[in-house]
């Protein structure tokens, strides 16, 4: 039996699209063509206005507004008082107005706690709570006539076969919130400092960026977000496959499925969407 929908009498619910387990606190109001995902929370006094979507498991706070078509997926938090004016990835907390990221949690129960790891603290090759996520030290030499950072291809766990590098991201704005189905990743932060959040389905954490001496290492079917850029952040990507559009999952949900589907074929949706 699913878990009832809960809506405060004094509450303006024009939505029918609500998934069970939901609840609408007092004095919030809801747009008629919004919809709202299953075990979502819209707190009191809270307005989500025309459009909108609210994902599984969310939490918009008392008082909240969520503007107009703007998606909030599953498992965010919006802080109370806070103004939405972007979309806002899976399992972020967003505060303020208009409301930027400030950090992220644990969405679903089987998530577990988010941590942090600063990695000018970390020593060598270690693994992280995330399956098949792991911090890599890299070689490094420094001298009065500056630093040198080097990575040995033999040392990765794949030949890369691209690079890329991101930089001059304000710091409010996010990259990634993306998995790959196929290609596996090092992410170096060669100037300043940045987070990256790696997701497997079942497990998060968060891990500071802020040396070159260490990178983190991403396997396929791994979500990724970086955010809390420094003004002066450079991030630099080895990557081990070409670029295919294909190769990206874009939907934390589809992310979910696929992830926690027991020998889901992978390689075969790939080809499939090809087409």
């Amino acid at each position: 039996m699913s878990d009832p929908v809960f809506v405060h009498s004094s509450a303006l619910c024009e939505t029918t699209d609500i998934g069970p387990g939901s609840r609408v606190d007092a004095f919030a109001a809801v747009a008629v063509d919004c919809i709202l995902g299953d075990d979502c929370t819209i707190g009191a006094g809270a307005h989500i206005l025309s459009g909108a979507l609210i994902g599984s498991n969310a939490v918009v706070g008392a008082n909240a507004v969520v503007g107009r078509g703007i998606a909030v997926s599953r498992g965010a938090v919006i802080e109370p008082g806070s103004v939405v004016t972007d979309p806002v990835p899976a399992n972020a907390i967003v505060r303020g107005n208009p409301a930027r990221i400030v950090g992220y949690v644990g969405g679903d129960p089987d998530h577990l706690p988010t941590t942090r790891v600063e990695v000018s603290a970390a020593l060598g090759n270690r693994p992280t709570r995330v399956r098949g996520v792991s911090i890599y030290g890299l070689t490094r030499a420094h001298d009065l006539r500056g630093s040198l950072m080097a990575v040995e291809f033999a040392d990765l766990p794949f030949v890369p076969v691209r690079v890329f590098s991101v930089s001059g991201v304000p710091g409010e704005h996010i990259r990634g919130s993306h998995a790959h189905r196929e290609c596996a990743q090092l992410l170096i932060c060669v100037s300043g400092s940045l987070s990256c959040v790696a997701d497997d389905g079942e497990s998060r954490e968060e891990v500071r960026l802020d040396s070159p001496d260490f990178g983190l290492y991403t396997p396929a079917m791994t979500w990724n977000t970086q955010y809390k850029y420094s003004p002066d952040a450079a991030l630099l990507v080895l990557a081990s496959h070409p670029y295919d559009p294909f190769d990206y999952i874009r939907d934390y949900d589809e992310f979910l499925r696929l992830a926690r589907s027991p020998g889901a074929d992978v390689r075969g949706e790939v080809a499939r969407l090809a087409g």
